[in-house]
């Protein structure tokens, strides 16, 4: 797969050597010298380093966008990676734009009218780690999917749970939701209509937003 990463700050450089190593072909588009001069040292030869802003269409074209299989925006100024996911599909026609947001507060504009066909957010992740660390009978947002109309969401069953001791067929879960995996005393339990849940059981599902409230009171 021919990949093109934009930013070469410590998250691109990263993303960059990763790729490679995974045997798809990269380029990392960088615009500042001593930052792009650093990952020529450190970064595989096999990771092509293009010197210039990413918002530019033609550094864009300098770096073979359009043979891209799919893109990362991966600077640290949302800004930018919102100008470069909009170039990246409009101009470029990449079949998948990933846009990294810095900002949480930003998180409403990274959609597919700017280009993005999926954003991450670093902050976003580590409140769902931090919350899944000390959450009991909580929904826990994971992952966001669908440009954050579909969630990915972790509920850890409580003790005297009413739930506890039934098998998944006999709860009521609303449309839209789906019960996809159970970790259980650390190994992942395929769920099966016949599947008891017992309490710890951290039960991974994937909702829509409009279905999340409902599932959480069909598993408390």
């Amino acid at each position: 797969m021919k990949v093109v990463v934009t930013g070469a700050g410590n998250v691109g450089r990263h993303l960059a050597e990763d790729l490679s190593e995974r045997g798809h072909h990269v380029t990392l588009i960088e615009q500042d010298t001593t930052v792009a001069a650093r990952a020529s040292r450190e970064l595989p030869s096999s990771v092509r380093v293009v010197l210039g802003d990413a918002c530019e269409p033609y550094v864009l074209e300098e770096g073979r966008l359009g043979e891209a299989d799919a893109i990362v925006a991966a600077t640290g100024d949302d800004e930018d990676n919102l100008v470069t996911s909009l170039l990246a599909k409009q101009e470029f026609a990449v079949p998948r734009v990933l846009a990294r947001v810095n900002h949480s507060k930003n998180e409403w504009m990274v959609t597919e009218q700017w280009g993005v066909d999926a954003a991450v957010s670093p902050p976003h992740i580590l409140t769902a780690l931090v919350e899944e660390a000390v959450t009991v009978g909580d929904l826990v947002r994971l992952l966001k999917l669908e440009r954050g109309q579909v969630t990915l969401v972790e509920v850890v069953l409580e003790e005297h749970s009413s739930v506890a001791g039934k098998p998944l067929y006999e709860l009521r879960l609303p449309l839209d939701s789906a019960v996809v995996a159970i970790v259980r005393e650390g190994h992942v339990v395929i769920p099966q209509p016949e599947t008891v849940l017992t309490p710890g059981d951290e039960i991974m599902a994937i909702a829509s937003i409009e279905a999340e409230p409902e599932l959480l009171k069909a598993l408390a």
